[in-house]
């Protein structure tokens, strides 16, 4: 092999004639038109055919990614070196590497490379190779260097362009991430959308990201492999031990290998995970965030070598985002935790200071009120039909809300209809339903209250008014759980519970013919009944109490005392109209009050025995309100032991006035942290 220099000669040669000048030019015109090397090398190859006995035009260019250089040949495409090639390219390496044209001769072929130079620096190396020994001989080397720079110029505009389409697709790729980043807060849809955001600059069937936790473990969240459109993470726990993230984690450094053959025997974990999966290629960086490894990035890839050529500085910026994202991850999961926790611990919290029963709506612990709050608790988690029994006001609505309340269905509606106060006429209506045209004023189709309460429950007040003809459909009901809206032909099918109440007595209402026997046997499956107020005198300095501070909160008053007087005249009143009429009795006085001391005219509820010296009972006023019921019987006890100096039994003692067992009030003492305090 024959190798010869060429002379570098003047700016102009006087040598080139106008038809290789003529070449030069079009060759300059056609690298001005071209952004690729992929169309560039076809035109140049046409061009150079037209001036040279070139029979393939091959250029080295340096690879911005990954690998040192890249081979176009006269067609376009990337090449693959053949064994002519291979002997070829140390002359390709050394023309980009210098700056003078090299011409070779071999057999009967010859070849000449030069470098491509542009803006003083060396873009690539251009090989011209010819059938013909010898082809180079008579042409001359200013030649061979304008044509070289022609095609330098091109190229470099190439890879311009090039590194021009990179970083705007690394900027896309960032900031995907980051909008990735913004939306989530839960790990797995962060993971699950920078999934998508990742795929597109890093080959890959199978990505997640490793978190370490207790029990040196490390805990995988997975993408589901070969990735469908939307995807969610599948966590997996594997031991640390024998793993290569884990050995990132430690050491804060990248893994990158070819082939699982590699890990065999340093981490035999990951070998067997990938050989399980058959992934070949592993790229495992860390998440790094101030002075802590969050986590570990890996991805891997089915073919050998995948990650031979990978963009680190791009990977470097996305596993910053990456951390970043993470942290602040697991820092809101952390809030998250502990606010769960705070809310549980709320809640249990108020479910010790509830009231025994814990039925924090209905206030009283008399015996006869704890009996049907017992039953209450017993038929509650049933199906079971109840019938509510009661005078009026005693609270049935109550008692039925706190059924739903503790029944598998409380999470669906509890649909309340008075049949005492809806028209005779109207009343089937109202609970079935009608059909547009079926009776005069039906303009539409009206879906009744059992249609509404379907997956719920049902609670039909006064249910003793109900006429014959609805008792009819309403046993149906109970017995079939369906029914036909009025007009209609079609029968609709309902899933509810029936609670029912009822202040008349049904058994004597069975015997005078105005309410059906079966209708009665159906509802009294389970019969609850509430005892009247004059039953449990007891709680009436609760239920004062605890409406007092209510009513004076919402409307705005001062008061927080009760005049003993009047306390003694209200405990010893009948209520023929139950708690709802003591409820209206307070209100009025609330609301006539202007002072701090509550007082109820004796024309409102007349005295039953002698006027008694008035002495004021204090209630102290909550911080917040009303406060719990157990905060209202906290203080009434309190002001009662401290009118009796503490006294508790015997005659005039802190039991007899509460009409409570003198063991029962130091039991209530000793729950509710009361104790005499010392002189």
């Amino acid at each position: 092999m024959a190798e010869v220099a060429a002379r570098e000669t003047g700016n102009r040669p006087a040598d080139l004639g106008a038809r290789e000048l003529a070449a030069v030019l079009r060759l300059n015109q056609i690298a001005s038109q071209h952004r690729e090397c992929a169309t560039l090398l076809p035109a140049i190859a046409k061009g150079l055919a037209e001036l040279l006995p070139v029979e393939r035009v091959m250029v080295l260019v340096p690879n911005l990614v990954g690998a040192a250089e890249r081979t176009y040949d006269s067609d376009g495409r990337p090449r693959t070196p053949d064994a002519d090639d291979d002997r070829r390219r140390p002359l390709l390496a050394r023309a980009h590497g210098g700056r003078e044209p090299i011409v070779v001769e071999e057999g009967m072929r010859s070849t000449a490379a030069l470098p491509l130079r542009s803006r003083g620096e060396t873009v690539g190396a251009l090989a011209l190779v010819a059938s013909a020994a010898g082809a180079w001989d008579t042409c001359p080397p200013k030649l061979l260097g304008d044509i070289a720079a022609a095609i330098a110029v091109g190229v470099d505009n190439c890879l311009g362009y090039e590194r021009f389409e990179r970083m705007s697709r690394e900027r896309e790729v960032l900031l995907a991430v980051n909008r990735a980043i913004g939306r989530h807060l839960h790990r797995d849809e962060l993971f699950g959308a920078l999934a998508g955001c990742l795929r597109a600059i890093v080959p890959t069937q199978r990505f997640g990201i490793e978190l370490p936790i207790e029990g040196d473990k490390l805990q995988g969240h997975l993408l589901t492999p070969r990735g469908a459109a939307e995807e969610s993470t599948q966590p997996t726990v594997l031991p640390a031990l024998g793993t290569a993230c884990n050995w990132v984690l430690r050491n804060r450094a990248w893994i990158v290998t070819g082939t699982r053959a590699e890990l065999r025997d340093e981490f035999p974990v990951t070998f067997d995970v990938m050989e399980r999966e058959r992934m070949e290629s592993l790229c495992a960086l860390p998440l790094v965030t101030g002075d802590r490894c969050r986590g570990v990035l890996f991805f891997m890839a089915d073919a050998e070598g995948a990650y031979r050529h990978l963009q680190r500085d791009l990977l470097e910026q996305v596993g910053s985002a990456v951390a970043t994202a993470l942290d602040d991850c697991l820092a809101h999961e952390e809030v998250r935790r502990l606010r769960d926790r705070l809310a549980a611990e709320n809640v249990y919290l108020q479910e010790e200071i509830r009231q025994d029963h814990n039925f924090g709506d209905i206030v009283g612990r008399s015996p006869a009120l704890l009996q049907a709050l017992a039953d209450v608790e017993r038929v509650a988690p049933t199906d079971a039909t109840v019938l509510i029994l009661g005078e009026t006001g005693t609270g049935k609505e109550l008692i039925a809300r706190a059924i739903h309340d503790r029944s598998p269905r409380r999470g669906r509606p509890l649909v309340k209809v008075n049949c005492g106060a809806i028209a005779t006429g109207l009343v089937e209506s109202e609970l079935f339903g009608h059909v547009k045209g079926a009776f005069t004023g039906a303009i539409d189709n009206r879906d009744g209250r059992f249609k509404l309460a379907d997956g719920g429950t049902i609670f039909l007040d006064e249910v003793g008014e109900v006429s014959p003809e609805t008792q009819v459909k309403l046993l149906r009901v109970l017995q079939e759980r369906e029914f036909e809206p009025i007009g209609g032909t079609r029968t609709v099918k309902v899933d509810v519970r029936v609670i029912v109440a009822t202040n008349r007595d049904l058994k004597a209402a069975v015997g005078d013919g105005t309410f059906r026997s079966d209708l009665f046997y159906r509802l009294n499956v389970f019969p609850v009944t509430v005892p009247p107020l004059r039953e449990r005198t007891g709680d009436i300095p609760l239920l004062l109490t605890f409406f007092m501070e209510r009513l004076a909160k919402k409307l705005g008053k001062p008061v927080s005392q009760i005049a003993s007087e009047t306390m003694r005249r209200l405990c010893a009143y009948a209520w023929p109209g139950n708690v709802r009429e003591l409820q209206n009795v307070v209100e009025r006085a609330v609301i006539l009050s202007t002072g701090h001391v509550l007082t109820v005219e004796e024309s409102v509820v007349p005295s039953t025995g002698p006027a008694e010296r008035p002495v004021v009972i204090a209630f102290a006023a909550p911080n917040d309100g009303a406060g719990t019921l157990e905060d209202v019987e906290r203080r009434h006890i309190h002001a009662v032991l401290e009118q009796t100096r503490w006294k508790i039994e015997g005659d005039g003692g802190a039991a007899a006035l509460l009409d409570l067992q003198p063991s029962t009030l130091r039991s209530r003492m000793r729950k509710l942290g009361l104790s005499r305090p010392r002189p």
